[in-house]
């Protein structure tokens, strides 16, 4: 989906494409079990979940915390012998089925579930075959896989939503100064020239732009920018809380049946 600028839209920006054919490929090696429900309830946002595979040696004691889960969210297991100490199979394992996938012309796009940087040409080669690329990883996850993605999500946000609720947690990054220090729990300080960059890339002549839009941007240029680092749930109140970068105006669509949300950057006095 394109927005009228004709950036590729994905979340973040005026909101998700539900209707998605999505496959989920999870490398069981490279990711915790314990954020597997938060990943698949960020993948419903974007889409259907068609296919849903994981990728390692499940003979092992390692992926005792996965087995529980499986049946619960209806994942496929994938066996893969490790036939080698100190050789990863399940990389090649993972990758031969996602190409296997692909040119069966079936999916929009891929999810990949995984913080290792191995995945870095599948997730380029996907791209190239014009479909949209989720990542899921830690913050760990090299730069090289995070920048090959439409869209990458670190799991420790979603852990923390899923613990403490994004309301709270946006309605305490709203009471906080834009430009004060982070808190003890190491929230990153808004990046405000990063957004200012952003913001004036997608502007029109007017020095307007609609939220979407604006949101396209902001992942275009930076595919693992996600809100929730900061402690928003969304754009839209990311703009609202810092008044001292941005002005919003809404207005009413052509149609007359909804309101668009239009952002600037603040004129100095």
């Amino acid at each position: 989906m394109k927005s009228p600028s004709g950036a590729l839209t994905v979340a973040g920006g005026s909101g998700e494409d539900n209707g998605k054919r999505l496959a989920v490929l999870i490398d069981a090696d490279n990711a915790r079990a314990a954020v597997i429900e938060a990943v698949l309830e960020e993948v419903a946002r974007f889409g259907e979940a068609i296919v849903r595979r994981i990728y390692g040696d499940f003979t092992s004691p390692e992926s005792a915390s996965w087995k529980k889960l499986l049946n619960k969210f209806s994942i496929k297991p994938m066996q893969q012998f490790a036939y080698t100490v100190g050789k990863n199979a399940t990389d090649s394992t993972m990758i031969i089925d996602a190409m296997d996938l692909l040119y069966t012309r079936r999916f929009d796009g891929f999810c990949l579930v995984t913080s290792d940087s191995d995945f870095t040409g599948l997730a380029v080669r996907l791209r190239e075959e014009g479909l949209l690329v989720y990542g899921f990883g830690e913050e760990k996850t090299p730069a090289a896989f995070r920048n090959a993605c439409h869209k990458f999500l670190f799991t420790e946000v979603l852990r923390t939503a899923a613990r403490h609720g994004e309301d709270a947690a946006a309605a305490e990054s709203a009471r906080r100064p834009q430009d004060s220090d982070p808190p003890a729990g190491g929230q990153p300080v808004i990046p405000a020239d990063f957004l200012m960059e952003a913001l004036d890339r997608s502007v029109d002549e007017s020095g307007w732009t609609q939220l979407g839009t604006f949101g396209s941007y902001l992942q275009k240029i930076q595919p693992d920018f996600d809100t929730r680092l900061y402690g928003f749930r969304k754009l839209s109140d990311l703009v609202r809380g810092c008044p001292s970068l941005f002005v919003m105006e809404e207005r009413e669509a052509p149609s007359g049946n909804r309101t668009i949300v239009y952002v600037r950057a603040r004129e100095d006095d």
